[in-house]
């Protein structure tokens, strides 16, 4: 099928365009808001060629992989008439009964707040991707210009055109706060520039000028970019709150003067007074647990838990809501030592997608892998993930186990990088203090490890059968 044909297929298997409401994509999925889920032939949705996987959430997510997905995306808003682009969820309200079904089947709030939390950094990943690419240039061209290396003449260093390759690249990192706070008032339905306010309160530089403010007698001790993105997040969040509570109760004549008067009077003093704190301490912590008892003091074993179980939360979306603790750790000690560990997890999945591909021999899951395969070496995983190893089962366990080796290997070596990014291949522009080849040797080991636990111990041909529903020979 081409890719008007397959939106139509997949238009058709969701209820028709009556059934959606509003729809996006982000690198591989298509996200789709339907009025009823009792409408949406799931399995149908699995069968179609050129659908890797579906994932069934309070938006239906069709994995399709990168570059197929806005394909197809620009043909699915042709079809229904509507401009992709937001997943509006007030829509939801329309089918109260699918909203309460799909409520009865949330296990955690915090698997709802990561998935808030991905949603808010999802919209942002392009230009992490870029950025990061550009400033991993830079990285680059910096350690050739290094005299050791003698490669490049130090003098590129004070070039404009270098420098202003390096303002390119931190464009997007020396705003970020304005842009979460952006996403979270659109995620929780207020005013998108009080959100953006939100996320200034929290990196002005007066923050640090003044030092401590005097509250109600007490010493109030501030300083700018104190409790990070999560931050943002949380005080974007209370300005949309107070926004909604005074405009709820305000007369329209002087809504549009009053309403964000007080919202960011109100919500900036919060901010400063109760918020900071708090969501300094609590990422302090979550750092603290991941990088400092994980990786420092578990050493091989904590590098080794980490890469085997991130592949999980990639397949229930929920590896977005570590963003905020990658460029945290990035904010503080100028790198992500957590990531290159993750990044491991695509390794197993490539190392068991191989390891599969010799093994069997149906031509349609060779076909599968072999067009999954380069963009999960360049570190997107989902399409192996949904098209080979999570639908036959074990593959998908041993690809994890086989990426904690390579995560073992690197938390051994404080390995970083420079700022969020794809993983893979992709990654290795973004290493910091240019330990290129220890993260080269890192994901072989990843390889080796996926590679080598699928073809001993995960895979057998029947399981061909469970994939494709067919009868084969075993």
């Amino acid at each position: 099928m081409n890719n008007r044909e397959l939106a139509g297929k997949i238009l058709e298997h969701l209820g028709g365009k009556e059934n959606v409401t509003s729809f996006a994509n982000c690198i591989t999925r298509l996200r789709v808001n339907a009025k009823d889920h009792s409408r949406i032939n799931t399995e149908q949705l699995k069968q179609l060629d050129g659908v890797m996987g579906v994932v069934e959430d309070e938006t239906i997510q069709i994995v399709l992989g990168p570059g197929k997905v806005t394909k197809v995306a620009y043909e699915f808003g042709d079809l229904t008439g509507i401009d992709g682009g937001e997943v509006d969820q007030d829509e939801f309200d329309v089918a109260s009964d699918t909203k309460a079904s799909y409520k009865a089947k949330q296990t955690t709030k915090v698997q709802q707040v990561l998935r808030h939390i991905g949603n808010i950094f999802i919209p942002l990943i392009p230009g992490f991707v870029a950025s990061g690419l550009i400033l991993g240039i830079a990285n680059l061209i910096l350690n050739l210009a290094n005299p050791e290396a003698g490669v490049l003449n130090p003098a590129i260093l004070e070039s404009d055109w270098y420098i202003l390759l390096q303002s390119i690249g931190g464009l997007l990192f020396g705003s970020l706060g304005i842009f979460v706070g952006i996403n979270t008032a659109r995620e929780f339905r207020g005013t998108l520039v009080l959100g953006g306010i939100a996320g200034l309160i929290i990196y002005a530089p007066v923050l640090s000028d003044i030092g401590t403010l005097q509250l109600l007698g007490l010493d109030l001790k501030v300083s700018t970019g104190l409790g990070g993105l999560l931050g943002v997040i949380i005080s974007a969040y209370i300005f949309v709150k107070i926004e909604l509570f005074i405009r709820r109760r305000i007369h329209d004549s002087l809504d549009l003067l009053v309403t964000p008067l007080i919202t960011i009077l109100v919500g900036s003093l919060f901010t400063v007074a109760v918020i900071q704190p708090i969501a300094g301490f609590i990422m302090s912590g979550i750092t603290w647990f991941l990088v400092d008892v994980m990786l420092e003091v578990g050493g091989v074993v904590g590098g080794f838990v980490l890469a085997a179980t991130f592949l999980p939360l990639v397949t229930l979306g929920l590896h977005q809501g570590l963003i905020p603790v990658h460029l945290e750790l990035i904010e503080s000690i100028g790198a992500t030592t957590l990531l290159p560990v993750l990044a491991m997890a695509g390794g197993g999945q490539v190392g068991a997608a191989v390891a599969i591909y010799l093994k069997t021999k149906d031509e349609r899951l060779r076909k599968t892998i072999a067009n999954a395969l380069p963009v999960g070496v360049l570190g997107i995983g989902e399409p192996l993930i949904y098209g080979v190893s999570l639908p036959l089962g074990r593959p998908f366990l041993t690809a994890c186990l086989g990426a904690g080796f390579g995560g073992a290997f690197l938390a051994l070596t404080n390995i970083g990088a420079i700022t969020v990014g794809p993983s893979g291949v992709a990654l290795l522009p973004l290493i910091s203090d240019g330990k290129y080849v220890t993260y080269i040797i890192g994901l072989l080991i990843s390889y080796i490890g996926g590679f080598g636990l699928t073809y001993l111990f995960g895979f057998k041909k029947e399981m061909v059968n469970k994939l494709y529903n067919q009868e084969k020979a075993a």
